[in-house]
């Protein structure tokens, strides 16, 4: 339980802060869990509001259930959350919502204050659904998140979403995130992952003033669960502690590559990435 801080309290001597409002990942891959650990890994204190609960099912192909957290729960948390931190937490990772619902009540919270940083990953669908599950979210988020966000981390398929364009190479890449940084003002990191041809992952940073290709050696042939959402937690991270939204960027895919090449496998079929990656190298 948290505890009134002494007016004298030296807020320089506080870590950084990061609220995610995201779902909550079982198996500990992606999501709520992921976030809360990259922050960890990367020394800022970790705040999460659930959004929903997700678990895959053993029994039907580890498919995916869907479990939504009430809106007033919601709410709830999110009031807790910044009363508690009222001067200290100017930076947030938006994670999966799940419904239009959900949508509003994070887009309500979120104008209550002020941010410095609002990371927006739009996750639609979980990775293995099909993109039709996205359709009910897809509008909600463009109207209520996007014009919100300072930063914005779409996969391939999120970034034909938010850019209506086709993406097949590094060029459509970069045309796409140019569209989406014009519709937004966010700051934009598109990522390739193992959709485009090629030895790379590639991924794009877009902003104001900068367009950078960030390119990798592929490792494996398969989508690593929590990839994402440890990516954006990265950056939120990083923006936190005051990195630009470009060194955020850079040292978000060193931090992800790292947790991918030391991957953990279970039954699911996704491996999950390790957020202790680059410790242990």
């Amino acid at each position: 339980m948290s505890q009134t801080a002494p007016a004298s309290q030296n807020h320089d001597a506080v870590p950084a802060l990061a609220l995610a409002i995201a779902g909550s990942e079982a198996t500990g891959g992606a999501g709520a869990q992921a976030d809360l650990k990259t922050f960890q890994e990367l020394g800022v204190f970790g705040i999460v509001a659930l959004t929903c609960i997700v678990s895959f099912d053993p029994k039907d192909d580890w498919n995916h259930r869907f479990f939504p957290v009430p809106t007033e729960v919601l709410e709830h948390q999110l009031e807790a959350v910044q009363q508690d931190y009222p001067e200290l937490l100017r930076t947030v990772k938006l994670g999966m919502q799940g419904s239009p619902e959900v949508i509003r009540t994070s887009a309500a919270a979120l104008r209550r204050q002020e941010w410095d940083h609002v990371v927006l990953d739009p996750v639609l669908i979980c990775k293995g659904q099909e993109p039709g599950h996205a359709l009910d979210t897809d509008q909600a988020l463009k109207a209520e998140l996007l014009p919100l966000a300072t930063f914005t981390t779409p996969n391939h398929f999120e970034t034909e979403q938010l850019s209506g364009m086709t993406v097949r190479s590094v060029d459509d890449l970069v045309a796409a995130a140019r569209r989406i940084h014009e519709v937004s003002g966010a700051a934009v990191l598109a990522k390739g992952g193992m959709h485009l041809p090629g030895p790379d992952a590639v991924d794009v940073f877009v902003d104001a003033d900068t367009v950078e290709v960030l390119s990798a050696p592929k490792i494996g042939e398969a989508g690593v669960s929590g990839a994402g959402c440890s990516l954006a937690a990265a950056v939120t991270a990083e923006l936190a502690k005051g990195a630009t939204p470009l060194e955020a960027a850079r040292r978000a895919k060193e931090f992800v590559r790292a947790g991918i090449e030391q991957a953990v496998a279970g039954r699911t079929p996704f491996a999950a990435l390790w957020q202790g990656g680059l410790r242990d190298r």
